[in-house]
This record gives C-alpha cells, sequence and structure tokens, in this order.
C-alpha cells in the first residue's frame, strides 16, 4: 500500500472515513493502475489516481491542488477502486496494536523484574531522585 504510505495519518483516517460513507460519486479506470474520479468533500474534487506512481496523483482539492502530497480524497478512491483495500488496512492496523499491546505487556514485565531486583536502599535512591526531578521539572 505504498500510496498509504505516502499520505499522512490524519488524510488516511479521513479518506476512510469518506470511503465509508460513500462520497466516491464516479470513477473509472483510465489505464493499468491508473483511475480518475470525483469525491464529495467540501466541494466536488476531481481525482487523477496512479497507484502504481502514487505523487502523480493529483487532487483539486485546496489541500492537494498544486502539491505533492497525498490527500484524503486520493485514499478514498483508492480504497474504493482497489477491492479488500479497505479491510487490509483495517487488519493492518488491528496487528498494530495487538504487537503495540504485546511489547507494552512485555516491557511492564520487565520493569517489574526491575524493580523486584533492586534492594531497599536502592529503591529508595531510585525513588528519591525521581521525585527531585519531578520537583526540578516543576519550576521550569
Amino acid at each position: 500500500m505504498p500510496l498509504l504510505d505516502l499520505a499522512s495519518g490524519n488524510s488516511v483516517w479521513r479518506g476512510l472515513d469518506y470511503y465509508e460513507e460513500k462520497k466516491v460519486k464516479d470513477w473509472k479506470q483510465i489505464g493499468q493502475d491508473i483511475y480518475s474520479g470525483t469525491v464529495k468533500g467540501t466541494d466536488l474534487y476531481h481525482i487523477h489516481l496512479d497507484i502504481g506512481h502514487p505523487r502523480r496523483s493529483t487532487c483539486d482539492c485546496p489541500f492537494a491542488a498544486g502539491h505533492r502530497v497525498i490527500c484524503k480524497h486520493m485514499v478514498a478512491l483508492y480504497f474504493t477502486v482497489v477491492p479488500g483495500s479497505a479491510e487490509n488496512f483495517r487488519k493492518q492496523v488491528e496487528q498494530w496494536e495487538k504487537e503495540e499491546e504485546e511489547e507494552e505487556r512485555q516491557h511492564l514485565e520487565e520493569l517489574e523484574r526491575y524493580v523486584k531486583s533492586l534492594t531497599k536502599t536502592e529503591l529508595q535512591q531510585q525513588l528519591l531522585s525521581l521525585l527531585i526531578e519531578q520537583e526540578e521539572k516543576r519550576y521550569w
């Protein structure tokens, strides 16, 4: 999904919303991996989408017009013309979230093991250092 990799997170999520809200009004394939379509936003925007070379894609919305960026309208059209792409994106996000949760769980376990390995004196020193650090941050 190179097109999605080039888009900002906001453009991807808003584009997914536009796709799900069926704001893509029409589209046609005009070449291999090249599409043209219109998406209803504040106005009706015209998109030229080149999936093989996403930076060649254009949209006449204020965000993308004259810039080499991927906007939410392009993302909405992409999800529309590539069957299963929206579902694949959601599955990928779910996988990332599961991986993040697992990493966080492992990190907390490591912290717990570390704290349990400290002596009472070491714990007191660590706590005092953290409290002093917090006090210093409060005054800056």
